[in-house]
């Protein structure tokens, strides 16, 4: 039963999969770098790299936006974002999963009373504006710091394809990593509070039952980079701005750096050591970043001029329009689950409250 209720997490897995590898390879594959199924099978192998390994910061901050505590509440959560995204992916837009979850997450809050930890959601929401604009600041640093390598050693043209294209492949393993590291909290993060996995002994290496959750939801992305990923890689590829394979690797590099930044738990134990501010472990949109980096290129590149503002209009309404979406779908989703197929989807917290002058042993019964 535990599987069947798990189903809705490895299907969102899929949409992330489907929709979310364009971010990483869509420039590459679309400007004929790198072939669809090389892409596929790299993104794969290193989304569940990154899930197992890494996983377990971003998932952090998720859980504390709404603790998800009964297996067909994740069941639907997991649903309703998953139905979001899937829409949005069918429409050919590539939404945002951290948007589709988070509002997923607070329409089960709305519905089962719960309250909505703001501090995480107001930490959450404010990366959805941090991580674009820092993805357009480090893409068009790379462009100015590629260009002045370009000019400084005249790299001949055959070198600069060899290079370029080889770059592309270590970034896009750099990106799939990081993606399935801060990520995988969108796929299977709410079911985390009610895992049905134990741990696991496998020749002396413990896979803990978070691990083994992790490992499952990166099986789901790696099935959606390899059934329909190329369905989303013509609009990132080309549909904002027209990218060269020197901008291309400019762009999933500015991408990858923005998702391992908001992933790293090694990197918040440095910067807290030295007593710098951390940089918040949260679940952020990779389609955010790419859009962010095609963006700075093109305001670099051609002040602006070139972009398909349209588009970019476009996308930015599915951004809006997918959390609300995801929201609505789940408290309605809850409705039915719990009063049609009469499952327990989350668990009523036991409030008590004491007067100063009571206790447990009957002070109220002595006071009168």
């Amino acid at each position: 039963m535990s599987l069947i209720f798990l189903s809705s997490g490895l299907f969102l897995g899929w949409s992330l999969g489907a929709n979310d590898t364009g971010n990483i390879w869509g420039t590459a594959v679309y400007s004929r770098m790198v072939k669809f199924k090389t892409a596929a099978v790299l993104a794969s192998v290193f989304v569940i790299l990154g899930a197992v390994v890494s996983g377990a910061g971003a998932s952090q901050t998720l859980g504390k936006l709404g603790a998800v505590n009964a297996i067909a509440g994740a069941f639907t959560v997991a649903f309703g974002a998953a139905i979001a995204v899937y829409l949005m992916v069918r429409n050919k837009l590539p939404v945002s999963t951290s948007q589709t979850i988070v509002g997923a997450i607070v329409g089960w809050n709305l519905f089962s009373g719960m309250p909505t930890d703001y501090e995480s959601l107001t930490k959450i929401v404010s990366t959805w504006i941090i991580c674009p604009i820092l993805a357009a600041i480090f893409a068009a640093i790379f462009y100015y710091l590629f260009r002045f390598i370009l000019k400084r050693f005249a790299i001949h043209i055959l070198k600069l394809d060899f290079y370029t294209r080889a770059g592309l492949i270590l970034i896009g393993i750099f990106g799939s990593y990081s993606l399935g590291a801060n990520n995988i909290a969108n796929v299977v993060g709410v079911f985390v509070p009610v895992n049905p996995f134990p741990d696991v002994n496998f020749f002396g290496f413990t896979i803990t039952s978070t691990q083994l959750l992790f490992f499952m939801g990166g099986l789901a992305i790696a099935v959606g980079v390899f059934t329909y990923s190329h369905k989303v890689i013509s609009t990132i590829g080309g549909g904002i701005f027209k990218l060269s394979p020197e901008t291309s690797l400019i762009v999933v590099l500015a991408e990858s750096l923005v998702l391992f930044l908001f992933a790293s738990k090694g990197l918040e134990k440095f910067l807290i050591a030295h007593n710098i501010p951390p940089i918040p472990l949260v679940p952020v949109s990779s389609t955010q970043a790419v859009v962010g980096a095609i963006t700075g290129i093109g305001l670099v590149k051609s002040k602006g001029k070139n972009i398909q503002y349209k588009t970019l209009g476009k996308i930015t309404a599915g951004w809006v329009i997918a959390p609300v979406f995801a929201c609505f779908i789940t408290f309605f989703s809850l409705f039915f689950m719990q009063n049609v197929f009469m499952q327990k989807v989350y668990i009523p917290k036991k409030v008590s409250v004491l007067n100063n002058n009571t206790n447990i042993n009957g002070s109220l019964r002595n006071r009168f």
